[in-house]
């Protein structure tokens, strides 16, 4: 009977130690506030700050300037928290992590709901309709301060690069930008209308004959016109001539 009465025992201690224990750290773990996901909010302080000032008043144009800083900030603690989350999530489900630091993220993807629904409210007591648009205008300005911030890494890229790999980035050409100057010589002139002939009706049905379109008609500056083609054959007869006669003047000289 004794032999069978220790290991009993034995179970029922160990047992109820683990179970006291699991109690007693859960009650604690319970009681103890876990640490914020983020540890303040400085836009969101500054935003209040100035709205409760009374004495001078703040203007408007910067309490909406402190208003959509605010909302930046919210935008990336937003973007923040959806990147961490399924990260933290694996790593809960492994054990890798406790619950405190879990927990923590919960509580502050509650608080930047509410969040966001505050400043939603602030901006439409400004302009109607503005809280939707101020969390589009606030992504925008993040996009912007990325690009500005990547170009100005660019010299200091560049150089990093060179010294890495020994050589000189050749200089890129840069376009400089064409300007037209309206002068009268490239002014477009208005086309002016054609008047018909006597010979041709207004129709301009009826063709106009050979020897009517070399006598009158306008000649391409390409092609010469039938009248001058003979005056320049003539001309080079002429001068084929006059060579022969001074050929045959100098050999009757010289016999």
């Amino acid at each position: 009977m004794a032999s069978v009465l220790v290991p009993v025992a034995y179970i029922i201690i160990v047992f109820g130690s683990l179970f006291i224990f699991s109690y007693y750290s859960r009650k604690r773990a319970a009681s103890r506030i876990p640490e914020p996901y983020f540890p303040s909010h400085p836009e969101r302080n500054t935003y209040v700050t100035l709205l409760q000032k009374t004495d001078p008043p703040t203007p408007e144009v910067i309490l909406k300037s402190a208003l959509v800083r605010r909302a930046i900030a919210d935008v990336q603690r937003v973007v923040r928290i959806r990147e961490d989350k399924p990260a933290l999530q694996n790593l809960l489900q492994k054990g890798s992590i406790g619950d405190d630091l879990w927990n923590s993220l919960l509580s502050a993807e509650k608080e930047m709901e509410a969040e966001i629904v505050e400043v939603m409210a602030e901006a439409n007591t400004f302009v109607e309709g503005w809280g939707p648009v101020i969390f589009q205008t606030a992504n925008e300005m993040i996009n912007n301060e990325k690009m500005r911030a990547i170009f100005e890494q660019t010299a200091d890229k560049r150089a990093e690069l060179e010294i890495r790999y020994g050589r000189k980035a050749q200089n890129v050409p840069t376009i400089a930008p064409v300007t037209v100057t309206m002068t009268p010589s490239n002014v477009p002139q208005p086309p002016v209308p054609r008047v018909p002939s006597e010979s041709q009706p207004a129709n301009g049905l009826s063709p106009t004959t050979g020897a009517d379109s070399d006598a009158d008609g306008p000649q391409s500056p390409g092609s010469p016109s039938k009248s001058v083609r003979p005056t320049i054959g003539a001309q080079h007869d002429y001068s084929r001539y006059s060579n022969r006669a001074k050929r045959t003047k100098r050999r009757s000289s010289l016999g």
